[in-house]
């Protein structure tokens, strides 16, 4: 039987790399905090899963996408979706966008206390973002890029796409119909 000083000891330990209870700053007290203490490789399939099960409330039809160029397919079109929390700088970045096998991206963005989307067809991501801000230097700098900015200033291209959820809705019902 161990000493109740050890057994302290160990919780003491434990706790000090728990990262639970690490400073959140902005985000503390946010019902979203939960995600920034996900590993990355699965904050991008949280997003993938707030967008299809949003999708669905509001009446869409969600299906498997029958290839990996798209994450899902909404009302029989192909979808990217990419998801950013806020960043410290008070940005949101959404990484890895491709000119691959899909019509639409879906921007997902979460703040502590707020929730942006935008619904932006591959074609104006070529115009702006494809070919134009690449991620990477070298030879993955061709096929991979991005877009940043400040939550308060989305490039001005962007705001006829949405912003707001129901903006993302009436952007969604105009372009893909809702079935």
């Amino acid at each position: 039987m161990q000493s109740d000083n050890e057994f302290e000891s160990i919780i003491s330990i434990v706790k000090s790399l728990k990262g639970d209870d690490e400073d959140l700053g902005i985000w503390e007290g946010s019902p979203f905090a939960w995600i920034k203490r996900e590993p990355s490789r699965r904050v991008g399939k949280i997003g993938e899963q707030i967008v299809s099960a949003w999708c669905i409330q509001k009446g869409f039809v969600i299906s498997k996408s029958h290839d990996s160029d798209a994450d899902i397919v909404v009302n029989d079109r192909p979808i990217e979706i990419k998801f950013s929390t806020l960043w410290q700088s008070n940005r949101y970045t959404f990484q890895q966008l491709r000119d691959q096998n899909y019509e639409y991206a879906f921007f997902l963005g979460l703040s502590p206390y707020a929730v942006h989307g935008w619904f932006v067809s591959k074609s104006v991501l070529r115009k702006y973002v494809i070919g134009h801000t690449p991620q990477h230097t070298g030879k993955k700098g061709s096929d991979t890029f991005w877009i940043s900015f400040n939550v308060n200033s989305p490039p001005v291209w962007l705001n006829e796409f949405g912003g707001t959820m129901s903006q993302v809705y009436q952007v969604m019902k105009r372009e893909i119909g809702n079935w």
